[in-house]
């Protein structure tokens, strides 16, 4: 039987920033499962209209393997706070969480970077209201914490590597593979991954 992954959806959506994992997960393991605060359809920063599958008051952590959350413009002006409560419940539920760009920024804002290791698109864009973890920002593409993955909005294809790794979707070095050749175009990945 699948596992749900549930993908955060909302207007001003980054579209880019979700692709590689979710396009690499939906498949014999995992489906893709859109939430959204109301039934109606978003649209992303690139025009895409969306139709959420459910809304965040059907969301639990129980009915899921993990919540994404993508970057968009509503977090900058101090929305989807109700989507960084609802990270919280997940990662007090054990169930992980990933955050990339201006999700992680907004998750910086509920307290939830203050003790772990995390990154953004650099270390002054978390600092607001709420964030007392600068002390745990760490310098790189991605990283993954205690079941939180953050990432900047330059990299999805790290956050895609950290998605994949903490859902256990390829052996590591099918995953190491995966992300030679969609980050560097190595094409010596391409048998790595075809291999049974």
């Amino acid at each position: 039987m699948k596992r749900i992954v549930h993908l955060a959806v909302y207007d001003t959506l980054a579209d880019w920033e979700t692709g590689y994992a979710t396009a690499h997960l939906r498949g014999e393991q995992y489906d893709i499962v859109t939430v959204a605060e109301s039934a109606e359809p978003i649209v992303t920063m690139g025009g895409s209209r969306i139709l959420p599958d459910i809304t965040i008051d059907q969301l639990s952590p129980a009915d899921s393997a993990m919540l994404i959350l993508p970057g968009a413009e509503l977090w900058d002006e101090g929305g989807n706070v109700v989507f960084a409560r609802k990270a919280r419940e997940f990662l007090d539920a054990g169930v992980p969480v990933a955050a990339i760009c201006g999700a992680v920024a907004g998750l910086a804002g509920e307290g939830l970077l203050d003790d772990r290791d995390h990154t953004s698109a650099f270390p002054g864009y978390v600092q607001r209201d709420g964030y007392n973890g600068a002390e745990h920002y760490v310098d790189a593409d991605a990283v993954t914490d205690r079941g939180l993955v953050t990432a900047g909005p330059t990299e999805p294809v790290a956050f895609g590597r950290e998605v994949l790794a903490a859902l256990d979707v390829y052996k590591p070095e099918k995953l190491d593979a995966w992300f030679r050749l969609f980050k560097h175009s190595d094409a010596t990945a391409v048998e790595v991954l075809m291999a049974p």
